[in-house]
């Protein structure tokens, strides 16, 4: 017997690790990959002079929030150039992602299940925060209360480079 094409459309499953994909952290671990990246923030904002507010430099390197996440995902180029051949107009987003941090126990899930697909489609490694406090951990990193979703902008900065080194050491 088939599958339903209607029920596969729609992942409600828990997020799960995928090999090469999706990369997991918690404990020790989490605590220097946030320490990390939190350093690396603060140094690059203190080299950076540009007389931009916080918010706004925030804004130039990440993309915070899962509906930002969303939005810039949804207008990146889905691998394969499958979006140009059926659309010949589209055009082609400005802003890429080079990772996400995602929060891997958002309550409601149905807040975040579709990220993982959207990711992947876009090949942009998902980086899973599994603790607790896992909102309020991302929410630190961007001066924030909480943040469910961090996208990383690829742009050339010193954090970028950070991440291509915790990418490349998890593969």
């Amino acid at each position: 017997m088939g599958k339903n094409p209607k029920s596969s459309s729609h992942p409600v499953a828990p997020l799960q690790s995928k090999p090469n994909q999706d990369i997991s952290y918690e404990g020790e671990r989490l605590d220097e990959l946030l320490l990390s990246i939190q350093r690396e923030i603060k140094t690059t904002r203190d080299l950076n002079a540009e007389s931009l507010p916080e918010k706004f430099w925030l804004k130039k390197q990440f993309a915070i929030g899962v509906n930002e996440v969303t939005r810039v995902l949804e207008r990146m180029t889905p691998c394969g150039d499958s979006a140009r051949l059926m659309n010949p107009n589209y055009k082609t987003c400005t802003v890429k992602l080079q990772a996400i941090l995602l929060t891997a126990n958002c309550n409601p899930r149905w807040l975040t299940n579709h990220v993982p697909t959207l990711a992947m489609s876009r090949k942009v490694p998902l980086i899973l925060v599994k603790d607790k406090e896992g909102s309020l951990r991302l929410g630190e990193l961007v001066s924030l209360k909480t943040a469910i979703a961090i996208g990383i902008k690829a742009n050339g900065s010193p954090i970028n480079q950070l991440i291509d080194e915790i990418l490349q050491r998890t593969t």
